[in-house]
């Protein structure tokens, strides 16, 4: 791959998932609309999930390939470094502590804020599947965020940034706010209040991830497992409004 596709690539990704989010659920909602709902819009809203599964599924085999043609293996960046395992996971300990506040106080702050009960804007989100698809989203929704989401923006976009002479702060800070924006289209949902919560809820989460995976990327095997496991505690509550 020649160092001006590398560059178009990176820029590329920066905003790809952002774009299938929204190019997804609209194909739903065509679906509902063709099938005579109503609201097909508002239908489609419920299946995020499953937007986020095709999405990840999309964005791993487009990683796949972009490693490759660059001589390396996307697998490659989930192996564990065997020599660094007692000092990576102290490292993660002490990240873990420092993530709890910083994911949950803005989620439940600007819930109260925009919404005056956060479990609002979370009845807005969790809606209601069919016990099926309620049990497939919570399979493959976190097992597939772990393989896609950091390493699309962390491992791939921000490292070829720096490598294209994108400022170092800027680099980082890129991929952190199209992680944290991103969620503004999960779903996309046509409500202020809404769209502002998702926009702005995750974006400290991510600037703490860019900047953890600039320090040491080789902590993404560890990162990607507790996402996984984070995103596998939300998943359950599908199963809570399943019919």
């Amino acid at each position: 791959m020649t160092k001006q596709s590398s560059s178009r690539w990176s820029w590329v990704m920066l905003f790809f998932r952002i774009g299938l989010f929204v190019g997804i659920q609209a194909l739903f909602a065509l679906g509902f609309f063709l099938a005579g709902s109503a609201t097909a819009w508002e239908s489609s809203a419920a299946w995020w999930p499953f937007v986020v599964i095709i999405a990840n599924l999309a964005c791993v085999f487009l990683l796949v390939r972009l490693f490759k043609r660059e001589d390396k293996r996307f697998w490659e960046i989930f192996r564990i470094q065997k020599k660094h395992v007692k000092s990576d996971l102290l490292s993660i300990l002490g990240i873990v502590i420092v993530m709890g506040p910083i994911a949950y106080i803005p989620n439940i702050g600007l819930g109260n804020l925009l919404f005056g009960d956060p479990q609002e804007s979370l009845d807005l989100l969790v809606r209601p599947l069919p016990f099926w698809a309620a049990i497939v989203g919570m399979i493959l929704f976190p097992l597939t965020q772990g393989m896609a989401e950091i390493p699309t923006y962390f491992s791939y976009v921000m490292p070829r940034f720096e490598g294209h002479g994108i400022p170092r702060w800027l680099a980082v800070s890129l991929p952190a706010l199209l992680l944290g924006f991103q969620h503004c289209a999960i779903p996309l949902l046509f409500d202020i209040r809404f769209f502002t919560w998702r926009l702005l809820m995750f974006i400290p989460f991510a600037f703490l991830i860019g900047i953890v995976m600039r320090w040491r990327p080789r902590l993404l095997p560890y990162l990607a497992i507790i996402h996984v496991l984070i995103d596998l505690a939300f998943a359950v509550m599908l199963l809570n409004v399943a019919y």
